[in-house]
């Protein structure tokens, strides 16, 4: 269980829009070339895969890159890339992402591209075009220079080193040494065999492999593989070291503590980008200043998410949402949601495949009819959002005795409901509004309603949703609710024959 979860959602829903995320590395483009197998050549003993479509995505770095933006965060990438049209082609695949692009283009050297034949899921071949030899030296300066200019602005930074030739000791030392002088977390996701040019980083990321080779420990000893990272915490200066442990989680090492975060079970399709995934996600939990075990568990779920699809796949705020969702039905404080909130939530399951049913309100005393009237709605679909009329709205409908229970408490009790999937206060007096910016596949009242009555249908029905009228319970009400308190009689709802509202 996430700590402190409502802070942590309304950090995903509302402020990592307004983060800013520096990745600097080395950027690839990854082409993929899908199809089938049917038959080996009769030239040699090879698959012939018949080609259906190709596809190319932003790698490495900018993959990085992508998992911030697909997050919901600004994020801003450094490196080199060739004059090429694979240069041109990455440039264009992350400005359509969200991406700022200031990659340095440098003539000797070419895009690095990777080239994957896969035939269904399965990677057959994969065919690479780069060159890891030094960049020149005014490359490496404007980059740095670039660099430097946007921290002023940058909540976090992330190196993402593939040993591509981008992060040199004195690229890795200058962005580092401006970092801390401002304060600003930074990240490592290291490939190199030595990791001295990260010293003083907030945390480096390593995998087990990794962490291995640079430590001279099997991956077969894993207490002791553990224990000489903790020791390179005060060798190199760092915060902690934050290792992958596969399917065991994550690792934080401190030269004192260690803490492992579990993985989050899911079918693995494709572990390619997962790394780059879970450094996304806790630069922008760092750049929250978030506790780095909360960061860690986060990333943790968004990885889990990755491992699912096949090829290099960034996350999406939408899908982090919605992998949180077990976690967020425990809590009826994660169900009470603001419009803005709201809306991001619906664009989660919406983003999922899943339908959205609306109902609406006073709920002043829950009793039995209201319940009957929510487990149906919820029947009508995947997700069912309850709006309430705020005490100023009750007031006006129902008097100025009205409403018994206070808006901030309605929510929370029908939040607590297993069929009830959000909760939200409006205002006016009647829920137009909301219903048209929700856009609700299912529109649910209480059986004393026709379609011709019920604010919202024809709007409903514009967008082709549908309107589900539930009968109602008779024997129950609000109102004799109210009155038996007041007069103590039994009597008083035994004669009741009206609706839930």
């Amino acid at each position: 269980m996430i700590q402190n979860l409502h802070d942590v959602i309304q950090l995903i829903e509302s402020d990592w829009c307004n983060k800013r995320v520096l990745v600097v590395g080395d950027v690839m483009l990854d082409r993929y070339i899908w199809g089938q197998v049917e038959r080996i050549s009769p030239e040699a003993p090879v698959p012939v895969v018949h080609v259906a479509q190709h596809s190319q995505r932003p790698g490495g770095a900018a993959n990085v890159a992508m998992n911030v933006a697909g997050l919901g965060a600004k994020a801003i990438l450094f490196g080199f890339s060739g004059n090429d049209d694979a240069g041109n082609a990455l440039e264009d695949s992350l400005r359509a992402a969200g991406v700022v692009p200031h990659l340095t283009r440098v003539s000797s050297h070419p895009t690095t591209t990777k080239l994957r034949i896969l035939s269904g899921k399965q990677q057959m071949l994969r065919l690479d075009t780069e060159q890891s030899t030094g960049y020149p030296r005014e490359a490496c300066d404007s980059l740095i220079a670039a660099v430097e200019a946007a921290l002023a602005e940058a909540d976090a930074v992330v190196l993402s080193d593939y040993a591509k030739g981008c992060l040199s000791e004195e690229i890795c030392q200058r962005v580092i040494a401006a970092a801390r002088s401002r304060e600003i977390p930074l990240l490592v996701d290291p490939k190199q065999l030595n990791f001295t040019r990260y010293r003083g980083a907030t945390t480096i990321c390593p995998n087990l492999k990794e962490l291995s080779a640079v430590v001279g420990i099997s991956m077969k000893e894993p207490e002791a593989l553990l224990s000489a990272g903790q020791s390179l915490v005060p060798q190199l200066g760092l915060a902690c070291l934050t290792a992958t442990l596969s399917e065991k989680g994550i690792a934080v090492l401190t030269e004192e503590s260690r803490w492992i975060a579990p993985a989050v079970a899911r079918q693995v399709f494709d572990v390619s980008g997962a790394g780059d995934t879970v450094i996304a996600t806790l630069a922008l939990a760092l750049a929250s200043r978030l506790k780095m075990e909360t960061g860690v568990q986060l990333a943790n779920i968004a990885a889990g998410v990755v491992v699912g699809k096949v090829g290099t796949v960034p996350v999406t705020r939408n899908e982090l949402l919605t992998s949180l969702t077990p976690e967020i039905e425990l809590s009826t404080e994660e169900k009470v949601l603001t419009r803005e909130s709201l809306q991001v939530r619906v664009s989660a399951w919406r983003s999922s495949g899943q339908s959205i049913v609306f109902t609406n309100g006073c709920f002043d005393l829950l009793h039995v009819g209201h319940i009957s009237l929510l487990e149906e709605a919820r029947r009508a679909g995947d997700r069912l959002i309850v709006g309430i009329n705020s005490d100023d709205s009750v007031r006006g409908l129902k008097g100025p005795t009205r409403p018994v229970v206070h808006e901030r408490n309605r929510g929370r009790i029908l939040a607590a409901l297993a069929a009830v999937d959000a909760v939200i206060v409006f205002d006016e007096p009647t829920p137009l509004r909301l219903i048209t910016d929700l856009k609700p596949d299912v529109l649910v009242k209480g059986g004393d309603y026709s379609e011709d009555t019920i604010v919202g249908a024809a709007e409903v029905r514009s967008w082709g949703g549908r309107i589900k009228i539930v009968p109602t319970v008779e024997g129950f009400s609000t109102t004799k609710l109210i009155a038996k308190a007041a007069t103590g009689e039994d009597q008083a709802l035994l004669d009741v024959k009206t609706t839930a509202f």
